[in-house]
């Protein structure tokens, strides 16, 4: 019996409908991950799952006696809260019960005297919460709390982001639920806490759906992947790679049969459009097949665009960009920074990991002069034109319009040397015309990271620095960025949690050993971590690893056995036989009458063609493996 289920499901917002009569089922178990652009909806519908409300159509249906914990994107806690009354805070009254109760302790510990009243009070909130069983939800609140590594008396308001997101999450696991809805986990979460919470949400065998762009987590964690793609959902079982190479065939195909509906279209109104012979013989049913086109015209949705990147590296800097000798630096009795030494040139592009509060933001500041050091000497290159993306967004007006924040006091802009209209400029960037007039507050987190990109490639630099740029945007667009940052002429500097984009675009990585120790490698993330994981090994498992290591190493001369010779002189005929069935297939699905007459064997012939590319390349790969060996036997 699944957990949650969605019927028939309708959400708009304004005109544009975010669900539009779709159905979804999670069963126990399972492990979703829900993707699509920003602004498609998400967010909304996880809101509806975990209120099993807030749909303008359709029914959403929980299953009876089970418990859904919901980690929204923006948690809302009370700033005078301590964490432990946060995260004991979802128990309803009982929570107010427990609260009362420590309240009243304190007061009488700290008195130093009993009170009769108090005492009375005491005794009765005792009794209350041993009828509710809140002990044991005291207990686990306070078993999660430590392994969040949170103190559960400290206020709330204290608290940074990655804390505050830890203990939303304290506060949902808190209860034991049997579902989890996570909106977008890790961000604000360095990268071991990231890499935590993977094995911890792994390792509980509970049921996820969660909505993340991040994906080296995605990768990891989800055990299917769920679009929300024009107000459309659909599955795609397995990993986010196979999911790539599905929703790649599934677009080609759409596209083919959108130009074959459009050139059909194009060619009756033609017709009817011809002279008084052609209208004295024309069909009714013609004229008939002609509003049915023109109406599905009409009613698709066509998939949204791509945020046009473009940056201006402008003219080059000095070969040295900045030259760090012996620097360090320190806040009161911290140490920051220690002894660090580095030599960056022109058009490298430098990683910075470690945990928050590590110091990377006091490291950037200290390699671009923003900051003077304590000990040490920093070297600036000449020429150098730095952007700066804020991870905060501080330099944001709430107040100033999208136009304004791109172009103050004017309506162009000059992006590689030509002029454009901001208009159109923020069109490139997703923004509807009518939206250039409105203020910044009225926008999402993705949408305001688009609008602090546009701004940053608004004006040429050939230093560019981006601390957390990856927050909030959607994977297309992620995907593009990285492309443009490789292709970027100047030097980079990049602080991110995202591994997967740390390995895609840096070639070397500056990263917190701990106690104000930084230490540079080459490489990405994955480079970083292969040096963390080598050590080594003991001399009981060096000994114990010499025989396998001889077997390893002496030459394989088998032939092939009757069993393998037979298999490798059948493949050639079995990957023709899947050649052939994948022709047949993409005939099949080149014809739009599929999606109308048999929705069903279209997606299922869709299905096939892709586990055939699977099937192909297995088989290629066997039949390389057995050449080998029959050529080295």
């Amino acid at each position: 019996m699944p957990y949650l289920k969605l019927s028939a499901a309708c959400l708009a917002y304004g005109h544009v409908p975010l669900l539009d009569h779709v159905d979804f089922q999670l069963d126990p178990g399972e492990r979703i991950a829900l993707i699509g652009r920003n602004g498609t909806g998400k967010s909304s519908l996880l809101a509806a799952l975990a209120a099993g409300s807030g749909l303008d159509d359709g029914e959403v249906w929980v299953q009876p006696g089970i418990h859904i914990g919901y980690v929204p994107q923006e948690p809302p806690f009370e700033p005078e809260q301590s964490v432990f009354q946060a995260v004991v805070s979802g128990m309803g009254e009982t929570s107010a019960l427990l609260a009362e109760y420590h309240d009243i302790s304190h007061r009488m510990s700290a008195s130093g005297a009993g009170h009769d009243a108090l005492l009375a009070r005491l005794d009765h909130l005792q009794h209350e919460l041993e009828r509710r069983g809140a002990w044991s939800h005291e207990a686990q609140a306070e078993r999660v709390i430590a392994r969040f590594g949170l103190d559960p008396e400290a206020a709330v308001g204290s608290l940074s982001g990655g804390q505050k997101k830890r203990l939303a999450l304290a506060r949902a696991l808190a209860h034991e639920p049997e579902v989890l809805l996570l909106d977008e986990p890790t961000n604000h979460l360095d990268i071991a806490a990231i890499e935590w919470l993977e094995t911890l949400l792994i390792d509980s065998g509970m049921t996820l759906l969660f909505i993340t762009h991040d994906r080296f987590f995605l990768d990891r964690v989800c055990t299917r992947i769920v679009e929300l793609d024009r107000g459309k959902l659909m599955s795609y079982p397995g990993s986010f790679g196979q999911y790539q190479q599905r929703k790649e065939a599934q677009l080609h195909e759409e596209g083919l049969a959108a130009a074959r509906a459009d050139k059909l279209l194009k060619e009756e109104e033609i017709w009817i459009r011809k002279g008084v012979e052609a209208r004295r013989t024309r069909a009714v049913f013609r004229v008939q097949r002609l509003d049915r086109l023109r109406a599905e015209r009409q009613a698709r949705r066509e998939r949204m665009g791509k945020v046009q990147l473009q940056l201006d590296a402008g003219d080059k800097s000095g070969k040295l960009v900045v030259e760090l000798d012996r620097v360090g630096k320190s806040w009161g009795e911290k140490p920051v920074v220690v002894d660090f030494s580095a030599r960056i040139q022109r058009g490298d592009k430098i990683g910075l990991i470690g945990p928050n509060g590590a110091g990377k933001t006091t490291l950037l500041r200290l390699i671009l002069g923003e900051l003077p050091p304590d000990a040490g000497h920093v070297r600036q290159g000449t020429k150098m034109e730095i952007a700066y993306f804020d991870q905060f967004r501080a330099k944001l007006d709430p107040e100033a319009t999208l136009a304004d924040v791109i172009s103050p006091g004017s309506d162009w802009v000059e992006v590689g040397g030509a002029r454009k209209h901001v208009i159109s400029y923020l069109g490139d960037f997703l923004f509807a015309p009518e939206r250039a007039r409105s203020p910044v507050s009225s926008l999402s987190g993705g949408e305001r990271n688009r609008l602090l990109l546009a701004r940053l490639f608004a004006r040429p630099a050939n230093v560019l620095v981006l601390d957390e740029p990856t927050n909030d945007l959607d994977i297309e667009t992620l995907e593009l960025l990285e492309e443009l940052l490789q292709n970027y002429d100047g030097t980079l500097f990049l602080v991110s949690h995202d591994r997967r984009f740390l390995d895609n675009v840096v070639t070397q990585t500056i990263a917190a050993e701990g106690d104000g120790r930084w230490r540079e490698y080459a490489g990405g993330y994955s480079d970083w971590a292969a040096c963390q994981t080598q050590r080594p090994p003991p001399a009981s498992e060096k000994i114990r690893s010499r025989p396998a290591a001889r077997t390893a190493s002496k030459p394989k001369t088998d032939k092939l056995s009757w069993k393998e010779q037979r298999e490798l002189e059948a493949l050639p005929e079995r990957i023709a036989a899947l050649e052939a069935e994948q022709g047949e297939l993409t005939r099949r699905l080149e014809d739009p009458a599929i999606y109308q007459r048999d929705p069903q064997a279209a997606r299922q012939a869709a299905e096939r063609l892709a586990a055939i590319d699977d099937e192909q390349m297995a088989l290629l790969e066997r039949w390389e493996a057995l050449e080998t060996r029959a050529g080295g036997g």
